[in-house]
């Protein structure tokens, strides 16, 4: 393949790299779709191919459908044992910030929510609403009529819509300050201080360390408050799980704030927040390598702020 060939798909693999990852929540399966289709544009009749941008956009698409539909995703999301891969601010797959309905579309609270649409609703969805894809445009890609395309968006978006907490975009200096807060309590062991900054319908869960079979969850204020003071202290075993003792930082992950427990400046758990009306209403505890693998590089080749918490 020639060298202009590559170049081209060089110059669009940052945006389909964020489209895979929106539509997988998994940045290493996205890696996968993005190289898989680099070998069918290797492969490809180029010289046929009128609109490169457009053609990469639907086999990245497809690529994503296929794997979303495969007996293993499928077995993996059913049975409860998927959480989005975070990432942190500033990483490229994250894509376009530019509107709240692209921000949105890469929080993880709306990765996890999409899961409950079907795999073309999802697609359409993340076309229309993070890569502002006509329907016309959209139909093309799916290989559907545009009032599907409609039709597909509409459902997408009530779904999302119905089930989303808050509805609108937090601030995110204020978002920070109730993290502080609730980070502060749950240091401290103050139980009812916890459940006071948690929302009614606050649920949390988590990856056990990475050491779960299955992910844990929590539905109730009281369960989540004593889920977190027991997660939060510190002990013996901890820190040599941890390998050593972590500071504690706060930072944006997929837009919104997460503590990370950092050791010799590897990142070795994460807990993603969700904040709604000054309350947390949702929270995300991920510490499986795997998970936080692309999160932990990226954190290391970037300077940050000093910890809220130096050594836990």
């Amino acid at each position: 393949m020639d060298s202009a060939a590559i170049d081209r798909f060089e110059a669009g693999r940052g945006r389909l790299a964020s489209l895979a990852y929106r539509l997988l929540g998994s940045a290493a399966d996205a890696e996968d779709a993005v190289q898989d289709a680099f070998l069918r544009w290797q492969a490809a009749d180029r010289d046929r191919i009128d609109v490169p941008e457009a053609w990469l956009t639907k086999v990245v698409t497809n690529l994503c459908l296929d794997r979303l539909r495969s007996a293993q995703a499928r077995h993996e999301r059913a049975a409860g044992d998927w959480l989005p891969e975070p990432l942190l601010e500033g990483d490229p797959m994250l894509g376009p910030a530019d509107t709240f309905e692209q921000r949105e579309s890469v929080s993880l609270a709306v990765l996890t929510l999409m899961e409950r649409l079907s795999p073309v609703e999802r697609a359409a969805y993340v076309l229309r609403g993070a890569f502002s894809y006509s329907h016309a445009e959209i139909a093309g890609i799916l290989d559907i009529t545009e009032s599907a395309s409609q039709q597909h968006v509409h459902r997408a978006r009530r779904r999302v819509s119905a089930e989303r907490r808050g509805g609108g975009e937090v601030d995110p200096a204020s978002a920070r300050r109730v993290v502080e807060e609730f980070l502060a309590a749950a240091v401290s062991g103050r139980t009812e201080r916890l459940v006071a900054l948690l929302t009614a319908d606050a649920t949390a869960v988590s990856d056990g360390a990475g050491l779960a079979r299955r992910l844990l969850r929590y539905t109730t204020r009281e369960r989540i408050a004593s889920f977190v003071r027991a997660g939060f202290k510190a002990t013996p075993a901890k820190r040599r799980l941890a390998g050593g003792s972590p500071a504690m930082h706060i930072a944006l992950v997929n837009g919104s704030p997460a503590v990370l427990a950092v050791v010799d400046d590897r990142v070795v758990g994460a807990v993603a927040f969700d904040v709604s009306g000054g309350k947390v209403a949702s929270l995300r505890g991920i510490a499986a390598a795997a998970r936080i693998a692309r999160l932990d590089e990226a954190w290391r080749q970037h300077e940050h702020d000093v910890p809220v918490i130096s050594a836990w």
